[in-house]
């Protein structure tokens, strides 16, 4: 299995528009949810359990579910250190400086520690304790762990019965489904950790998004996979879908029903709300009717292709220097001239960019890489595989290839 240079390519545009919505600069606001009211979370979620369910799918075919269990809790195993590390970095260096410069940003962004330092730490470590900018990874690490039982129930059994489980969690989720758990475990074990430091990311929302994803990569270890191919008028309604949405968040801002808080919710991010789900089905739709022709007319994009390779340290890359950000020049961009600005953003992505030739080189050394789901999942030194083509583009049958059909054939 080679690479799929345009889903590098894709991968490392989320991380260029997460680094710049997390910086806080000028440019956060103008770049943040860019193509309408879906950010790069959306599209880092999707892409990253697409590209798991394509390279554990393979994995099960080949070698067997209990082979693409371990792949999984290994993977798991992986980025839980990852967290950690970027966790300990908070509470240990960006806490120091924050408190000896007192500086307001770091004792938001840490309050919770600064209070409760043990219980925090400890909380942190069990995925409980969530601070901002660290809530995704822990997320990625509980869908990584229950990922085996859903792509293997969905391999053997078909995916129906996967997906309308995950449809009714996410609606149950709208209706304050993870509140309610959360006072459920209060009452029994006693839990210290507020709400709103346990994540701001609704883990019953976001993992309709991840299985979906899952899905769609599984579907596509078949021997012959079926095209994803949606009819004319379901395109023309999503093209205009997208586009409504594209100028109505650039003409009116982020907020799209400006102080109206209840119907700002109908877009809100933290719990997939419906319109927010519909304009990503949208952008979806039109990027993959869309995206086979324009990937063969798009050059190489090799920056962006390598992001996505060395998606995970990237991505932890990031968190970091956002922190030392915050914590030396604070939230407010207004508060340093513009110069200061431009500096932090090519710094920021120079220092990126490094990470990733850094951590591929390191990668090709070692014949023991596994695939992931959050960095290179394959033959990380491999050639770039063309582009996808359009017979190639859509789902599978929901139950798996015969075993003579399994033969041969990357996430965030």
């Amino acid at each position: 299995m080679t690479r799929r240079w345009e889903l590098d390519a894709l991968r490392g545009l989320m991380l260029v528009l997460m680094t710049l919505t997390h910086l806080p600069t000028r440019l956060s606001s103008t770049l943040g949810q860019p193509f309408g009211y879906v950010s790069a979370a959306e599209g880092f979620v999707l892409l990253s359990a697409y590209m798991a369910g394509m390279v554990y799918g393979q994995m099960a075919n080949s070698k067997g579910i209990d082979a693409m269990r371990l792949a999984f809790w290994r993977r798991a195993l992986k980025v839980y250190a990852w967290h950690g590390g970027t966790l300990l970095f908070l509470f240990s260096v960006i806490a120091a400086v924050g408190l000896r410069i007192d500086q307001p940003a770091v004792k938001d962004l840490a309050v919770y520690y600064l209070t409760h330092p043990v219980p925090a730490l400890a909380a942190g470590l069990l995925l409980i304790y969530k601070p901002p900018l660290l809530d995704i990874l822990p997320m990625y690490i509980l869908f990584m762990l229950v990922s085996p039982w859903v792509l293997a129930h969905g391999l053997r059994g078909g995916w129906r019965a996967v997906m309308g489980a995950s449809l009714v969690l996410w609606f149950l989720a709208q209706f304050g489904l993870g509140l309610w758990l959360y006072d459920a475990a209060v009452k029994l074990t006693g839990l210290a950790v507020p709400f709103h430091e346990t994540g701001a990311f609704g883990t019953f929302a976001w993992q309709f998004l991840w299985v979906l994803g899952l899905w769609m990569g599984a579907s596509r270890t078949g021997v012959a996979p079926v095209p994803f191919v949606f009819p004319r008028w379901s395109v023309l309604l999503a093209a205009g879908v997208a586009a409504v949405c594209l100028v109505w968040r650039h003409a009116v801002g982020q907020a799209p029903f400006l102080s109206n808080a209840s119907l700002n919710l109908l877009f809100d991010k933290w719990q997939l709300a419906p319109l927010r789900l519909m304009d990503l089905f949208a952008l979806m739709v039109v990027t993959i009717h869309f995206g086979p022709a324009l990937a063969c007319r798009l050059p190489h994009l090799p920056a962006l292709e390598q992001f996505g390779a060395a998606s995970l340290p990237v991505f932890c890359a990031h968190l970091v220097i956002v922190l030392l950000v915050l914590a030396f020049l604070g939230a407010d961009p207004a508060a340093h001239p513009a110069w200061v600005d431009a500096l932090v953003v090519l710094a920021s992505f120079a220092v990126l960019y490094a990470v990733a030739r850094f951590s591929l080189r390191l990668v090709s050394k070692s014949p023991l890489e596994k695939p992931s789901g959050l960095s290179p999942p394959a033959a990380e030194t491999g050639p770039a595989a063309p582009p996808l083509p359009p017979s190639l583009a859509g789902p599978g049958k929901d139950r798996p290839q015969s075993p003579s059909a399994r033969a041969g054939s990357p996430h965030h």
